[in-house]
């Protein structure tokens, strides 16, 4: 049997499953995609305070602690920015496109280090509950 801790880790990184799903997915637009690849524009931004806000909802869910919930945020909205673009500059650079493997590589590392990040955001609010 899981205790408190396990559980409420395993709620927290099903919950951050879903947010991903919704902020990469549907709320996602071609116009952001084509920002993310240029440092500081507005729908880049905008994309990766979709994803903070994502996580605000998500921590709330088990603490109310405004001031982590925030934190985590604001660590979510930093490095999903900073992942994506970094993502977008390596493969318009390399000229990587969707009939190329590497693309698809760095798609796959692009997620992988989002995951890592629930991970780890996760279990940051779990000590803090």
């Amino acid at each position: 049997m899981l205790d408190g801790a396990a559980t409420t880790l395993i709620i927290l990184l099903v919950l951050f499953q879903l947010k991903h799903f919704v902020c990469d997915g549907p709320l996602q637009t071609s116009e952001m995609v084509r920002d993310k690849g240029h440092y500081g524009r507005w729908l880049g931004i905008k994309h990766a305070g979709i994803h903070g806000l994502g996580t605000s909802v998500v921590v709330f869910a088990v603490t109310t602690a405004p001031i982590i919930t925030l934190l985590l945020a604001l660590v979510d909205f930093a490095v999903h920015y900073h992942v994506d673009f970094s993502k977008e500059q390596i493969v318009r650079r390399a000229g990587w496109t969707t009939s190329t493997p590497p693309f698809w590589w760095s798609l796959s590392a692009d997620q992988m280090l989002h995951q890592l990040t629930y991970i780890a955001l996760a279990a940051l609010a779990v000590t803090t509950v």
